[in-house]
């Protein structure tokens, strides 16, 4: 598939186009999430999605006979990656009854901006001017689009921060984890979430009817394609690289409101949008003008 080998030098382009095709993806996993929470509850949804993920990842170890995850000297790490993603979906999903859509976007972005800063205190990453200023106007981007009018309640703004720190936090760790392979990477995580929620599920489930159970199914499937390739994307690319392209995300996210619920954007959100991309454009043509100088320096 994807995986490079030991030797193999990492390619920062191909990184970055993973990662969009990985968060375009995730686009349509919140939209499908968007319709289904409206009558079921976030852990039935989330054990649904997990299980098809553990089945997708389970065939690939099986296939190309990865090592077990009890027995990989990294399981401490896959464990608290898997911990900080289950309370990080639940936090920012429980938040989503108090909150409107523009303040939990707008909040929970600044997970991109938090990778860059732990990948310069814990990855020892260089973060260039260029990285932080592709950062910081995605950020300000989804803050030009999400325009939140009213102060968000504290409890509920405060989950959805702590969602963005975990889930930074899981970004940092998948980076230190590299050395396990993508597919235990997923089942470690997604095997959590099945366990953790399948206990609750005597006293949240839900009987789904046959449109619901195929959106549940095709959830899992969109789910696990979108988790490999942004998983394989970290593999190509430095997080502080990819943080900036989570951005991208906001901008699917628009089209789909629109193709689905019919949802007009303003003009804000058409300026903001621009924004994202101009910043996700810009750290794209760095990232290719530092290849093309590491490859002129090699050739020399």
């Amino acid at each position: 598939m994807f995986l490079r080998s030991a030797d193999e030098a990492p390619s920062p382009l191909f990184g970055i186009a993973l990662a969009c095709i990985g968060y375009s993806l995730f686009a349509v996993q919140d939209a499908i999430v968007k319709w289904l929470v409206a009558d079921y509850s976030v852990p039935q949804i989330l054990f649904l999605r997990s299980i098809i993920i553990v089945i997708f990842a389970g065939i690939f170890v099986r296939r190309r006979r990865h090592p077990s995850i009890l027995k990989s000297a990294q399981r401490g790490l896959l464990l608290t990656r898997a911990l900080l993603m289950f309370v990080a979906w639940l936090a920012y999903y429980s938040s989503a009854r108090h909150l409107g859509l523009a303040e939990i976007t707008t909040m929970y972005f600044c997970a991109p901006v938090i990778v860059v800063v732990l990948s310069i205190f814990v990855l020892h990453e260089k973060v260039g001017p260029v990285r932080w200023l592709a950062c910081i106007g995605g950020f300000a981007g989804v803050v030009l689009a999400a325009n939140p009018a009213e102060a968000p309640s504290l409890i509920p703004a405060g989950m959805v921060l702590f969602a963005g720190f975990c889930w930074a936090g899981s970004v940092v760790l998948l980076r230190l984890s590299h050395a396990e392979s993508t597919v235990n990477q997923m089942m470690a995580t997604s095997f959590l979430f099945v366990v953790a929620c399948g206990a609750a599920l005597p006293w949240v489930w839900k009987s789904p009817d046959l449109f619901d159970w195929c959106l549940m199914i095709g959830l899992g499937c969109f789910s696990a394609a979108g988790q490999y390739l942004l998983y394989e994307g970290f593999r190509h690319a430095p997080a502080s690289t990819l943080a900036p392209i989570e951005y991208s995300g906001l901008v699917w996210a628009f089209l789909y409101g629109y193709l689905i619920w019919a949802e007009v954007p303003t003009p804000n959100v058409f300026a903001g949008a621009l924004l994202i991309v101009a910043s996700s454009l810009a750290l794209i043509w760095w990232e290719r003008r530092l290849v093309v100088a590491s490859r002129r320096r090699l050739a020399a």
